[in-house]
């Protein structure tokens, strides 16, 4: 089962970057109709990083609620990426701040949820 569930991360975190990195790549490869979305592509690609980031950190770590925050930062942190670096292709301008804005709560409460593991764990 780890096994399958380590194939299942590396290949949703494989599909996310390929997706994140080369956007034209990976629709002309997945896509069956048109037209192409750079920043859509981009998207897809944040959301599938964070989902195989989460079954890469449940394989690591035996805290379900921190491996939750930690796959959802990631995936958060990759899509304030997109909308950083897509910010031309429209949406709000706003979109970056506020994005990114939860991205940063959401690694805040990663990191608050690790620390509060490790003082309980040097308390035992």
């Amino acid at each position: 089962m780890r096994l399958l569930i380590g194939l299942a991360a590396v290949v949703l975190v494989g599909s996310g970057l390929w997706a994140m990195l080369a956007p034209e790549s990976f629709y002309a490869a997945i896509a069956t109709y048109p037209p192409f979305n750079r920043h859509f592509i981009h998207d897809i690609g944040a959301f599938q990083f964070g989902l195989g980031s989460s079954l890469g950190l449940a394989l690591v770590v035996p805290d379900a609620l921190l491996v939750a925050l930690g796959g959802n930062a990631v995936g958060a942190v990759a899509h304030f990426v997109s909308h950083l670096i897509d910010r031309e292709l429209g949406g709000q301008p706003s979109d970056p701040v506020s994005i990114g804005l939860f991205g940063l709560l959401l690694v805040g409460l990663t990191l608050w949820r690790f620390r509060m593991l490790g003082r309980a764990n040097t308390r035992r």
